[in-house]
C-alpha cells in the first residue's frame, strides 16, 4: 500500500476529499481528518479500511502545521462556537501527534469544543491523561457488542480485547472528558447487545454533558463491507421500531437532535468550486484511496477521480459528485 504524506509543500488542498483534511457539511461542526489507517477489520466498514482490505490502495496522513493552518482558516469563517471532529476513514489514535492536535485546536478563538472518534483499542491510561490534558471535550467511543466472542468477530481481529476496551470507556468516564457509546446496530447480528450497550454507558459515567449514546444505523455502501446475515432496515424502521422500543425500554431519549443534544447549527458552507455535471481539467497529483482511483487537484480543491490509470499530468473529468465540498470525476 502506498503512503502519501501531505504537506504544504506537496501543494495538495485539505478542502475536497473525503479520506484526509477538512469535511464542511454546512454546520457549526468540522470533521478533521488527520489520517486514515486503521489496525480494524470490521466486517461493517464503510469504506473498506484495514489491514485485510481489498480496495484500498493508499493511506494518507497529513502534517501537523499544516492541517491546523487549514482549521484556523476555516473555523473563522464558520463563526463562534465551532467544534472540531476528529475523525477518519479508519483509527484516528494512529496519527502519532493527536494530543498535540487536540491542543491546537483548542486554542483556536473560535472552536469550542474538539471532540474523537475511536475505536478504543489504542486507548491506554497515558494517551487518555494526555487527551485530557490537551483539552479534547468527549470521546466517541465506537463499541458494538459487549459480549467477547461477537465483540472480536465485529472487530475483524482475534487480538480484540473487550476488557480493555470497557476498561479504557471507564477511564475516559472519569476524567475530565464525556464519553459517548457510539454503537452500528446490525439487525440479525447485534441486536441483544443493544440493551447491554446503553447499561453500560449509564453505569461507567457516559453523558456528563453530550449524551450518553449515538446509536447509528447500518448502511450498506459501494465500497464497504456487508457482514453476513445483517437486515437492513429502512430509516422509518430504524427511529419508529428500533430506537422507540430502546427508548421504552431503557427509559432513555436515544433519537438525538444535533442542536439540541451537541450545540450544532446551521452554518454558511465554504464556497461551492465545481457543480455536478461540470467538466474540467485536474493536475493529478497523488493515487487515489482505492485501485483505479487518482486525486486531482483544481481550484484549490482536491477531486476523486474514479476509473483513471494517469499516474500523472492533466485530466480532463466530468464532475459526477459535489456534494459539501467533495468531488468526484470521471475521466472524458
Amino acid at each position: 500500500m502506498a503512503h502519501v504524506r501531505i504537506t504544504a509543500d506537496s501543494d495538495i488542498p485539505l478542502v475536497g476529499s473525503l479520506y484526509f483534511g477538512i469535511i464542511d457539511r454546512g454546520t457549526s461542526l468540522l470533521q478533521v481528518r488527520p489520517s486514515c489507517g486503521c489496525n480494524l477489520n470490521c466486517p461493517f466498514c464503510s469504506v473498506d479500511a484495514g489491514p485485510c482490505s481489498k480496495t484500498r490502495a493508499t493511506s494518507y496522513e497529513v502534517e501537523l502545521d499544516y492541517l491546523l493552518s487549514a482549521v484556523e482558516e476555516i473555523a473563522p469563517f464558520k463563526g463562534t462556537g465551532v467544534e472540531c471532529h476528529i475523525d477518519s476513514p479508519g483509527e484516528p489514535l494512529m496519527y502519532s501527534r493527536l494530543p498535540e492536535l487536540v491542543a491546537a485546536l483548542k486554542s483556536i478563538d473560535a472552536v469550542s469544543v474538539v471532540s474523537l472518534q475511536t475505536n478504543g483499542t489504542l486507548l491506554d491510561n497515558a494517551k487518555i491523561d494526555a487527551l485530557a490534558a490537551a483539552g479534547l471535550d468527549r470521546v466517541n467511543l465506537s463499541l458494538h457488542a459487549l459480549d467477547p466472542g461477537l465483540a472480536r468477530q465485529l472487530a475483524g481481529v482475534d487480538w480484540y480485547d473487550i476488557d480493555k476496551v470497557t476498561g479504557a470507556a471507564k477511564a475516559v468516564a472519569k476524567s475530565s472528558m464525556d464519553l459517548l457509546i457510539a454503537p452500528v446496530y446490525m439487525p440479525g447480528i447485534n441486536d441483544a447487545e443493544i440493551l447491554k450497550l446503553i447499561a453500560f454507558a449509564r453505569g461507567c459515567g457516559a453523558g456528563k454533558r453530550f449524551p450518553p449514546l449515538g446509536i447509528q444505523k447500518f448502511e450498506r455502501y459501494r465500497y464497504g463491507r456487508t457482514p453476513k446475515g445483517v437486515k437492513v432496515q429502512s430509516w422509518w424502521q430504524f427511529f419508529n421500531r428500533s430506537i422507540k422500543e430502546w427508548e421504552k425500554a431503557s427509559g432513555l431519549h436515544l433519537r438525538l437532535d444535533p442542536g439540541r443534544d451537541f450545540g450544532t447549527v446551521r452554518r454558511p458552507s465554504l464556497p461551492q468550486v465545481f457543480a455536478k455535471g461540470e467538466k474540467a481539467t485536474v493536475e493529478i497529483r497523488a493515487p487515489g484511496w482505492i485501485h483505479g482511483e487518482q486525486l486531482g487537484i483544481a481550484r484549490n480543491r482536491v477531486v476523486s477521480v474514479f476509473g483513471c490509470d494517469k499516474e500523472s499530468g492533466q485530466v480532463r473529468v466530468k464532475i459526477v459528485a459535489a456534494k459539501n465540498n467533495i468531488y468526484v470525476g470521471v475521466p472524458v
